[in-house]
């Protein structure tokens, strides 16, 4: 079995986790976790104009990056889906 990725969280996101609604911080937090093991998992959406990845959970979005190399997953952003 492949070793784990690691998983960061730039400051910006994590000040955005501060301000979403307790009920959604749980699964969120669960799917970010789950980016270690299956960083691309189903559902992932890789977006066009930069070397970045979205994901969803209910109504919001988490955007990150993923470095094969160095077996990282950095979280960039989480954002409203009307925002993203």
């Amino acid at each position: 079995m492949p070793a784990a990725y690691k998983l960061f969280v730039l400051r910006d996101a994590e000040k955005e986790i501060g301000r979403i609604p307790k009920k959604d911080v749980e699964r969120i937090l669960a799917r970010m976790g789950g980016l270690r093991s299956t960083p691309r998992p189903s559902g992932v959406e890789k977006l066009s104009t930069l070397e970045r990845y979205r994901v969803r959970q209910g109504d919001w979005r988490i955007l990150f990056e993923i470095d094969d190399d160095r077996r990282e997953v950095t979280v960039v952003k989480i954002a409203h889906r009307r925002e993203v």
